[in-house]
C-alpha cells in the first residue's frame, strides 16, 4: 500500500508543478480591454487583420475583477489596446501604473478615446507626452477639409490626408484615400521629442464643443492638431494615440469618402490601409532592428586582441538585420557609424555594406593611450535604436618597439656629428701646433 502511494504521489508532483507554474507569455499575445463586449463585433475588421498576422487576441471588459497584465513576475502579454475611452477604473490588478510600467518593460500599446474620454485615460495619453483638449466635450471641426455626406452635420466628420511621410511607419504603399476620423484632438508635450504626428489636421480646424458657437479662442487649432500620434520610448516600446475610436470601426473602413473641395470620390476610405500599416509598426513587424557579430581584429589577422597599441590598423564589422513580419532580412543604409571613442570620439567612420548586412570599415588608433570604446549609435525615424559597445584599451609602444633611428631626426643626428668631429680637429690643432 505504501509503495503504491508513493508511486502515486511522485507522479502527480510533475503535473501539480506545471498546473501552478505561471503561464509563459507568447511574442504575439495581445490583451484588448473594452468598455462593452459590442465593440469586438463593431470592429471586427480591425482585430481580423490582426488575427490573420497571427496574433492571439484576449478580449476582456475594462473593469474585469480578473483581469491582470503579469503573474509571478512575469508579463503574460506582449502587447495591449484600450479600446475603453469611459473606463474610470480598471478591474483586477491594473491601473495606470500598471500601464505605464508594461511600456517601460518594452512592451506595446495602443490607445483610442473618443468624446467621453475619461480622467484615467487621459492621464495615461498624458504620461506617454499626449495633451488631450481640456474640455472634455471638445470635437475637431473642419469647415473646409470635412468628409462631405447626404447630410451635411456639422463638419466633425473629417477626410484627413495629412500623413507622416514616412515609408517605415506607413509602408511604402500610398494611401490614395483620406482618413476618415471622428473625436478629439491632442497636441504634443513639448518636453517629449520622441512623440510623432502620424495624422494632423488642416489648418482650417479648430478644436471646440459639438454645435456651438465661439465666444472666445479654441486651445487647439490648425495643422498643431494631431489626430493619431505615435511614441517610441528609448527602450524601443512603441504606443498608438488616437484621438477617435470610430476610425477603427466597421463603419469606417467601408465608408466611401470625399473630401470638401475635391472631385474625386473614393468607394472605400483609407481607414483599413492606414491603420494595418501603422500596426504593423507598432507591434514591430516593421522597423525593427538587430545587430548581431560584432567583430574588430588588427588588420591580417582573424583573432581579437586583448588590446591595441597605438597606430595599429584594425578592422570593425557588425551584421545588421530587419524583422519583415515573418524573417530577419538583412539592412540596407548608408547612415551607419561607428566612434572609437574615450571622453570624446578620436575617431569616427561611415560603415561600409556588402548589401547582405554586413557593415565594416579599418581605420588607424589613434596615437593615444587609454581605455577606448567601440561605439554604433544608430537612431533614425521609424526603426528600433541600436546602441553597441565594446571596451578595448589601447597601450603605447613598449622600450623595444621604437626605431633606432627616426628618419625625421637625421638633421640632429648630423649636428651631434659635426659637433663631434669639430671638437676633435680642435682638441688635434690645440695639442699639437702652435
Amino acid at each position: 500500500m505504501s509503495k503504491l502511494f508513493f508511486f502515486i504521489f511522485f507522479s502527480l508532483v510533475p503535473l501539480l508543478c506545471n498546473s501552478f507554474s505561471p503561464e509563459k507569455p507568447s511574442d504575439r499575445r495581445v490583451l484588448v480591454l473594452l468598455d462593452d463586449f459590442a465593440v469586438k463585433s463593431s470592429h471586427s475588421l480591425f482585430f481580423n487583420s490582426l488575427k490573420s498576422r497571427g496574433f492571439d487576441l484576449h478580449f476582456h471588459l475594462a473593469d474585469d475583477p480578473k483581469i491582470a497584465l503579469q503573474r509571478y513576475g512575469q508579463y503574460l502579454f506582449d502587447a495591449l489596446i484600450l479600446f475603453s475611452p469611459t473606463i474610470e477604473r480598471f478591474g483586477g490588478s491594473v491601473d495606470a501604473a500598471a500601464i505605464l510600467d508594461f511600456v517601460d518593460s518594452g512592451h506595446d500599446l495602443i490607445v483610442a478615446v473618443d468624446t467621453n474620454a475619461s480622467d484615467l485615460i487621459r492621464e495615461i495619453a498624458t504620461d506617454c507626452g499626449v495633451d488631450f483638449d481640456e474640455d472634455p466635450a471638445a470635437m475637431v471641426v473642419d469647415h473646409s477639409g470635412y468628409a462631405v455626406s447626404a447630410t451635411e452635420g456639422d463638419h466633425t466628420l473629417i477626410a484627413s490626408d495629412d500623413f507622416i511621410k514616412s515609408d517605415v511607419i506607413l509602408g511604402s504603399k500610398k494611401i490614395e484615400a483620406p482618413v476618415l476620423f471622428q473625436g478629439i484632438g491632442h497636441s504634443l508635450s513639448p518636453s517629449k521629442n520622441m512623440v510623432l504626428k502620424i495624422l494632423s489636421a488642416s489648418p482650417s480646424a479648430f478644436s471646440t464643443k459639438r454645435n456651438s458657437k465661439l465666444t472666445s479662442p479654441p486651445s487647439l487649432t490648425g495643422s498643431s492638431i494631431s489626430l493619431v500620434s505615435v511614441i517610441q520610448a528609448n527602450n524601443n516600446a512603441r504606443i498608438l494615440i488616437s484621438g477617435s475610436l470610430s476610425m477603427f470601426s466597421n463603419r469606417f473602413f467601408r465608408s466611401g469618402v470625399q473630401k470638401a473641395g475635391s472631385p474625386t470620390k473614393h468607394d472605400k476610405s483609407g481607414n483599413e490601409q492606414f491603420l494595418t500599416e501603422l500596426c504593423k509598426w507598432v507591434f514591430h513587424e516593421r522597423g525593427h532592428l538587430k545587430a548581431e557579430n560584432v567583430q574588430h581584429h588588427k588588420v591580417g589577422e582573424a583573432n581579437t586582441p586583448a588590446m591595441y597599441r597605438i597606430n595599429d590598423t584594425l578592422e570593425y564589422s557588425v551584421e545588421i538585420f530587419e524583422w519583415s513580419g515573418t524573417t530577419w532580412e538583412p539592412y540596407v543604409a548608408d547612415d551607419v557609424q561607428v566612434q572609437f571613442f574615450m571622453m570624446s570620439p578620436y575617431v569616427l567612420k561611415t560603415l561600409s555594406t556588402d548589401g547582405k548586412g554586413n557593415y565594416f570599415t579599418s581605420f588607424k588608433v589613434p596615437d593615444v593611450y587609454g581605455v577606448f570604446q567601440f561605439k554604433v549609435e544608430y537612431n533614425k525615424l521609424g526603426y528600433t535604436s541600436l546602441s553597441l559597445s565594446k571596451q578595448i584599451p589601447v597601450r603605447p609602444f613598449r622600450h623595444n618597439e621604437y626605431e633606432r633611428f627616426i628618419p625625421a631626426a637625421y638633421p640632429y643626428y648630423g649636428a651631434a656629428f659635426s659637433m663631434m668631429a669639430g671638437f676633435f680637429v680642435f682638441t688635434t690643432i690645440h695639442l699639437y701646433h702652435k
